[in-house]
């Protein structure tokens, strides 16, 4: 057996099994880490979203950032919608995931006199073609109350969507506070509110698909392990590499056996 060890190619297998272990180990290890930092998220989020309401304008100011470890807090907003300022964001899914539309973006003008926008939900596309502006939901009038999710403003390092500009008139890819401030006249708070409810309610003429809630879609799949599948991933790649010098002595004995054989 130590004759054949030494043979050119039980060196290179050797040295091949050595080398991939420690990778296998490797790979568990930063599966492990994303495990961790999707529960870290996970718990973030649902924190957040038990969090009791509070005024957007505690969060977030003109020009800020939203930290995002605010995001999903629920806030509210109090002011009147200013339809001439509305705007949509293309290429956005329902709450299903399979039909592509438009969020509704309304700017709500507070009463201390600074905006904020909000994503008030998804609507279809209809029968608009190329840079025709699609068919909306009516905006409420008079004063409102909104509450929702807050979200920071999207970017495409963020959310990975392209904006090339040059967009058609009031159509644009992602919901932005810096995109948006030059187009009103108003201060306008940075990030957005995800709308999912008011006072008084909206009428149905004036609804769209609310934003499901972030923990609205995930799929059965993904709640084994904490909403992501890093866990299996990690442990599968140490198996990987227990087994690897299990099957180095397994291949090394068929080749013994061999070779006593061929004696």
């Amino acid at each position: 057996m130590f004759r054949i060890l030494l043979t050119r190619r039980w060196v290179v297998l050797t040295l091949v099994f050595l080398a991939v272990i420690p990778v296998m180990i490797w790979l568990g290890q930063w599966q492990y880490h994303r495990y961790q930092q999707t529960n870290r998220n996970n718990a973030m989020i649902n924190a957040n979203l038990a969090a009791a309401a509070v005024p957007m304008e505690r969060l977030s100011q003109p020009g800020a950032t939203i930290p995002i470890d605010q995001m999903y807090r629920t806030v509210t907003a109090r002011g009147h919608f200013d339809p001439a300022h509305e705007f949509v964001v293309r290429h956005r899914t329902d709450a299903s995931g399979d039909n592509i539309g438009f969020y509704l973006v309304t700017p709500l003008i507070q009463d201390d006199g600074k905006a904020v926008l909000v994503n008030r939900g998804w609507i279809t596309p209809g029968n608009t073609m190329g840079a025709q502006f699609p068919a909306v939901p009516s905006t409420p009038t008079g004063e409102i109350t909104v509450t929702g999710r807050l979200r920071p403003d999207e970017t495409t390092a963020l959310t990975g969507i392209r904006n090339p500009g040059g967009m058609p008139d009031r159509q644009f890819m992602l919901i932005n506070s810096g995109e948006q401030r030059q187009r009103l006249g108003e201060p306008l708070l940075a990030g957005y509110l995800e709308l999912t409810g008011s006072s008084p309610g909206l009428p149905s003429s004036a609804q769209a698909e609310q934003v499901p809630n972030p923990n609205d879609n995930q799929s059965d799949s993904m709640a084994v392990v904490g909403k992501g599948v890093h866990l299996p991933y990690a442990i599968q790649w140490w198996v990987f590499a227990a087994l690897i010098p299990l099957a180095w002595w397994f291949l090394l004995r068929r080749d013994a056996r061999l070779a006593a054989r061929k004696a």
